[in-house]
């Protein structure tokens, strides 16, 4: 076979080919379908469930057994998303009404997550198979091929309530997402019902009946009034609150609590321990000092966080900070995208069940012709049966009298009594006249002899009497809308009435929660860091009566005030900035928390050289010295900004800062600055040398260094004090013994 190449451009290839796949993760595998509220593997779930007849009454089966028919047979895309599927349907607080009726492990509310599938085990709930899977052998939804066209599958289930706003829906695609909150059943089903009576209905109207999102786990919805434009543009937020209660102390000397019941639907998960982080963030912050201890008593029975207060607590304020600081109120995005004929498409409130009902009212038709036809089928078999009892003696001589049963079914379709003994003429003749149905001569060549008793004959008359009165009830139904509306509303009915609940979630307008922040008491602490990276503040008498050790076992000590920010210098040239509130006050042998915690400081790739508290940097100026060997002043009121983090210095390739230091203009009139080498120069010059800069300059040349050598150390001394020295190389070096010279020299070369 000869070889044809196909030139295309490469963009087009890619063009296409993207949106091949992104149609198909749209369509196959992240948005469900209008009709039916489902994706593709929750349907086909469902449907490997009931064709391993999984019903409510019966045992349950390993889910294990569940994953590999779905996987096996209709969803070849790997076990893990499917027993997720299977998990999250079972789930009854993540789901209105729950499909899926679980034995074992599936996870709990406060994030544990399912036990391995070999160990659960599934059936259907009642209200799945009545609801969403009954009717299915009448022919009321198509059927398509599965994957490798072994099986076939049903293109939708017969879903007969809207799941899309029951169950809600979550989904991201390529380029979109769906996010759908769970509404309640009853009301639903009366807007369904008030829309069928008045199809031109406004979404304002239908929030009559269904007045907003109902979410298993309760709690509150804050922004009622903001509910008819969400409903109506199918986009928007819905703000959520726990439900908080407080519970007296019946105790004079107990603990009034703070107990949280219900909680946001976004808080189901790791969220609720993120909560209780954020509330022991609250305490250690000084937020509040109204709590004095928190616990987690949740159970099976449900939801019950405990805050305990001290006395003559501020329960109002304590309220707005847990809204406005955790997760205690959050917010629902809303974005009601669905399938829609094929094509993702933005719906209201009224799209989803505008499309719904259209699709109910098929399901109906189509049950009611299937049955119609059915019952038809049957009236002409019951017709042949009972005109047969009439004859009964003469179908009997036909029967006697023929060869073959193919010769006795021709003489009673067609009346051919050529082959066949008659006892006599006249029986002849009447057998001539037959001329039933292929059908009704079937049913009575196969017809059992029982049949001939007469109460069975007069059974037979009033199953005959039956079928018209269904048959007349059907054509009814087809023939007249009205009819076929009582029939849906009826069903409606019926499913509310035996799977109705009461409402959960309040639904409110309420004031956003405004926290007004505590008087701070102002005071002196002292902050410590260890070479770890670990900060706290202790207060003053702690460090006084303990400052030599602290001495030997922190890098840093700086005094400063609570209400202080801290400025870090690293030697990467950057400034971070630190609020002395956001650090725990601790005991001396507290170890304090990672720095990395509360700003931007990384300890594992950046060394700090310098802390001060910000408001000593008013009118003063910074030293920085780098390893090159640029020097500088700054004035240090560039360094009072607002920015957590910005660039302290400029500085040449390879370069880094190896020392800044805090200066007044009567420390400058006072201090030489000496800079010694790695290859053990020493440089002794005036303060009043080194020139002053802006920060995004790199400065000037303090040390004229040899190739490859670099500064090591930065050391200041008063320029009279003869007592200041280092010891180098086992030696006493004296500063006052080192020539003072002018910036830029080479310095002197110390020898043992």
């Amino acid at each position: 076979m000869s070889e044809r190449i196909i030139r295309s451009e490469f963009s087009d290839i890619m063009q296409k080919s993207y949106i091949d796949y992104a149609m198909s993760v749209i369509c196959q595998r992240a948005l469900p379908d209008v009709r039916d509220g489902l994706k593709p593997v929750q349907r086909r779930v469902l449907y490997a469930m009931q064709e391993l007849g999984l019903r409510s009454d019966r045992p349950h089966r390993k889910s294990a057994r569940i994953v590999g028919d779905t996987m096996g047979k209709y969803h070849p895309h790997g076990d893990t998303s499917i027993y997720d599927a299977l998990v999250v349907m079972e789930q009854d607080f993540k789901k209105g009404m729950p499909l899926v009726d679980g034995h074992g492990n599936f996870g709990s509310i406060e994030g544990d997550g399912a036990a391995a599938m070999r160990y659960t085990e599934a059936k259907l709930q009642k209200f799945t198979q009545d609801v969403y899977l009954a009717d299915m052998d009448k022919n009321i939804v198509d059927y398509q091929p599965n994957f490798d066209e072994t099986e076939k599958e049903p293109v939708v289930l017969p879903v007969r309530i809207p799941n899309l706003l029951i169950n809600g829906a979550e989904g991201i695609a390529v380029g979109m997402t769906t996010n759908i909150p769970p509404h309640n059943l009853g009301e639903v089903v009366d807007g369904i019902i008030a829309y069928m009576d008045h199809e031109d209905i406004t979404v304002k109207e239908l929030m009559q009946y269904i007045k907003g999102p109902d979410f298993p786990t309760g709690g509150l919805v804050v922004n009622e009034n903001e509910l008819p434009d969400i409903y109506e543009t199918g986009v928007g937020r819905i703000k959520i609150r726990g439900k908080v209660e407080l519970e007296r102390s019946r105790k004079k000397s107990g603990k009034d609590k703070l107990v949280i019941s219900e909680i946001p639907y976004t808080m189901i998960g790791a969220n609720i321990g993120k909560f209780i982080s954020d509330v022991v963030g609250l305490i250690e912050g000084k937020k509040t000092a109204d709590i004095t201890d928190i616990s987690n008593e949740s159970s099976k029975e449900g939801i019950r966080i405990v805050l305990e207060l001290k006395k003559n607590a501020d329960v109002e304020r304590l309220k707005n900070l847990l809204y406005k600081k955790t997760r205690l109120e959050d917010t629902f995005g809303v974005n009601m995208l669905a399938i829609v004929d094929g094509r993702p498409e933005q719906l209201s409130l009224k799209d989803i069940i505008r499309h719904h009902t259209n699709f109910h009212y098929e399901l109906v038709r189509r049950k009611y012709t299937t049955l119609l036809e059915r019952a038809l089928e049957q009236k002409e078999i019951k017709e042949g049966l009972i005109q047969a009892c009439d004859v009964i003696d003469l179908i009997i001589e036909i029967l006697r009298g023929s060869s073959n049963l193919k010769q006795a079914k021709a003489c009673l379709i067609e009346g051919i009594t050529e082959g066949i003994n008659f006892r006599s003429q006249k029986s002849k003749k009447q057998a001539a006249k037959f001329r039933f149905t292929e059908k009704q001569a079937t049913a009575i060549l196969e017809m059992r002899l029982y049949r001939l008793i007469g109460l069975e004959i007069l059974a037979l008359q009033e199953e005959y009497a039956k079928l018209l009165s269904e048959i007349s009830q059907y054509e009814k139904i087809l023939n007249d809308p009205r009819e076929m509306k009582k029939v849906i509303k009826k069903d409606l009915l019926k499913i509310k009435k035996e799977y109705g609940f009461e409402r959960k979630t309040v639904l409110t307008n309420a004031k956003a929660a405004v926290v007004e922040e505590l008087p701070v008491e102002e005071k002196e602490v002292v902050f410590v860091m260890d070479r770890f990276g670990y900060g706290k503040t202790m207060d003053k008498a702690t460090y006084d009566r303990n400052e030599e050790t602290v001495k030997a076992e922190y890098t840093f000590i700086v005094p400063c005030r609570n209400t202080d920010r801290l400025v870090l210098f690293t030697q990467d040239g950057m400034m971070h900035q630190l609020k002395v509130m956001d650090l725990p006050a601790g005991r001396l042998r507290d170890k304090g928390v990672p720095l990395d915690n509360v700003c931007n400081y990384d300890h594992a790739s950046q060394q700090i050289l310098a802390i001060f508290p910000m408001e000593e940097l008013e009118g003063k100026e910074l030293l920085f010295v780098t390893r090159k060997s640029m020097v500088k002043f700054v004035e240090a009121s560039e360094f009072i900004v607002s920015k957590k983090t910005v660039a302290s210095t400029k500085l040449g390739e390879g370069d880094e800062l190896v020392f800044i230091s805090l200066f007044s203009e009567d420390d400058k009139q006072k201090k030489s600055i000496i800079l010694q080498s790695a290859n053990g120069y020493f440089l002794r010059f005036s303060i009043d040398e080194i020139g002053k800069k802006k920060k995004a300059t790199l400065g000037l040349r303090g040390m004229s260094l040899k190739e490859e050598d670099k500064v090591r150390s930065v050391y200041l001394c008063d320029a009279g004090d003869p007592s200041a020295h280092i010891i180098y190389k086992d030696k006493e070096l004296y500063f006052t013994k080192l020539k003072l010279t002018s910036r830029d020299g080479r310095g002197t070369k110390v020898r043992r």
